[in-house]
Order: structure tokens, then C-alpha cells, then sequence
């Protein structure tokens, strides 16, 4: 059974930084490519970033980029998300999740979704 347990959240100022992690178990993580999402109450929950397999290609939305950088440890089966310049806007839950093909972009190529660690960004 896949299970993906997400930390690191919580309660900064605008400007600080997070990193945000997620430990993957019951799988080949190597196998994968993995994807982070956050979501706001109300609002569907939006893409953020992605890398492949082997950590060669990664992915992210026009609103993180440059500030958002995705990263995988295949031998800890462990991915990360380093956030800096946080916004007020960058609040949310945020997910870890398991890619399982086609476009990184959308929400529907994934599956075994954690549950979700909150970062607060406070102006």
C-alpha cells in the first residue's frame, strides 16, 4: 500500500522560507515521478511542481517558478520542496502525490495523495 506523509508547513512571514517534505513507502519510489499540489478552501487544488523519475526534468507553475525548487532522494524515497520569497498568496495545504502518467500539469495523472501539511504565510 503506497503511503505519503508530508511535513515541514507551517506559520512564516512574507519573504521567509519553508521546505517541505515527503516520505514515500510501499512502492519503487524510483519508479515514479512525483508532484507537489496545494489547495485553498473553496479552490481546486492547483499544481505546483513535478519531477521525474530520475530527478533530470522538473516542473512548476508560472506562479512559483523561480522561487519554488522540487527535489527527490531516490535512496530515502523522500521529495522536497524549497520555498523561498513566500507570499501571502502561497498559502495553503499543500500535497505530496505520485504521478502515474501522462501530463505533470494535471491534478487527474495522480494518485496516493497524502495528507497535506498547512504553510501560512502571514504579510
Amino acid at each position: 500500500q503506497v503511503q505519503l506523509l508530508e511535513s515541514g508547513g507551517g506559520l512564516v512571514q512574507a519573504g521567509d522560507s519553508l521546505r517541505l517534505s515527503c516520505a514515500a513507502s510501499g512502492l519503487t519510489f524510483g519508479s515514479y515521478a512525483m508532484g507537489w499540489f496545494r489547495q485553498v478552501p473553496g479552490k481546486e487544488r492547483e499544481f505546483v511542481a513535478a519531477i521525474t523519475e530520475g530527478g533530470s526534468g522538473t516542473y512548476y507553475a508560472a506562479s512559483v517558478k523561480g522561487r519554488f525548487t522540487i527535489s527527490r532522494d531516490n535512496a530515502k524515497s523522500m521529495v522536497y520542496l524549497q520555498m523561498i520569497s513566500l507570499k501571502p498568496a502561497d498559502t495553503a495545504v499543500y500535497y505530496c502525490a505520485l504521478h502515474v502518467g501522462g501530463n505533470y500539469f494535471d491534478r487527474r495523472t495522480y494518485t496516493s495523495w497524502g495528507q497535506g501539511t498547512q504553510v501560512t504565510v502571514s504579510s
